[in-house]
């Protein structure tokens, strides 16, 4: 049983296995006990690859033992199957014949062994009786109706799948040339024009190069989430930083001195102007601000609908297992460093 559980671990066994297998399994099996013999055989019945010697060792040992795995074993070769119908008892060949697959050469030998078996000739055969007559025709009988009722079944499982579908193609047709509902647009707020303190924050952020700090700001003065402040910032092209800006009624002086110091490329001089100004100039400050109260309103709706994200520096951002725990929290520094500027810049201003 030992050989026999590790050939059933080996999924694809190489011809090695099986040759290996075919040589410890035949003495084994011989010397073995029927006992043994016929635990290997109903094991062996469930493996996908037997080797046909086995499968021939098995088929030919007593009914007793092989009648299992001449029964449900499908590895069994059609030339084994043929060699045990000639060659072994009646038992066997009638075994073999309740499979549930049996190919065409398999069934001929089997006719041709129980017409050559002894005794098969017409005067040997048993004079049938009334009652043999009446057991028969009850026998078709209950065949008949057996036959019938899974054909009704069979009919009935077939109408009820053709009403789904015919269902569900009504369904499609009735919506076939209605309208699409459009979407229902977020709803939008008046954007408020950039006060002295935010401004303030985001020219000196700009100034030392503190972009996550300018995110945000610039989150905090639209009111809306650190993603989006986030992605305005992260568009290498300035154009939608420039663009919220001019919605936020910034002055140009201004705005131009963050963006060529957020993107030093558009410092560079490109005719008789800057790249700075020519992206200032295709921006019209009315379209500007309907563009950026459609953002914010997306975003609303973004957080409104579940959908959740973490920036980079956000608290609720969880720990990165690639850097040492000994480090502090970038979120926290940022939301700590932010907050104080708030305080000192609002305490200022009130005295």
């Amino acid at each position: 049983m030992a050989t026999v559980s590790s050939f059933e671990g080996l999924r694809q066994p190489r011809a090695s296995d099986l040759k290996q297998f075919c040589e410890l399994f035949e003495p084994l099996f011989a010397a073995s006990s029927d006992e043994a013999r016929r635990q290997a055989a109903a094991a062996l019945a469930r493996s996908p690859n037997v080797p046909p010697s086995v499968a021939l060792q098995i088929g030919s040992a007593p009914i007793a033992i092989a009648a299992l795995f001449l029964t449900r074993a499908m590895a069994i070769d059609e030339r084994v199957l043929l060699d045990i119908i000639r060659n072994q008892s009646p038992a066997h060949a009638n075994t073999i014949a309740r499979r549930d697959k049996l190919s065409v050469r398999v069934v001929d030998a089997l006719v041709e062994r129980r017409d050559s078996a002894p005794g098969r000739d017409a005067s040997a055969r048993p004079a049938e009786t009334p009652e043999t007559d009446v057991t028969r025709t009850e026998t078709l009988l209950t065949e008949t109706l057996t036959t019938e009722a899974r054909a009704e079944a069979a009919a009935t499982a077939t109408r009820e799948r053709e009403e789904r579908l015919r269902a569900e193609l009504k369904a499609l047709t009735r919506t076939v040339g209605q309208p699409l509902q459009a979407p229902a647009a977020p709803p939008r707020r008046a954007l408020l024009s950039l006060d002295a303190t935010h401004e303030a924050l985001l020219v000196r952020f700009s100034r030392s190069g503190e972009v996550n700090l300018f995110a945000a700001t610039l989150s905090h003065a639209l009111d809306c989430s650190a993603v989006f402040g986030e992605r305005l910032v992260l568009d290498v092209s300035g154009w939608q930083l420039a663009v919220t800006l001019s919605a936020l009624g910034t002055e140009r002086a201004e705005m131009v001195r963050m963006l060529t110091r957020l993107y030093p490329y558009l410092s560079e001089r490109s005719g008789a102007a800057t790249r700075c100004d020519a992206l200032l100039d295709g921006i019209d400050p009315l379209e500007a601000r309907n563009r950026v109260e459609g953002w914010i309103a997306a975003d609303a709706a973004r957080r409104d609908g579940g959908q959740r994200h973490a920036p980079v520096l956000g608290p609720e951002r969880a720990e990165d297992p690639r850097q040492p725990t000994t480090y502090p929290s970038p979120a926290n520094q940022t939301q700590q460093v932010v907050s104080t500027f708030y305080r000192r810049t609002l305490h200022r201003g009130a005295r």
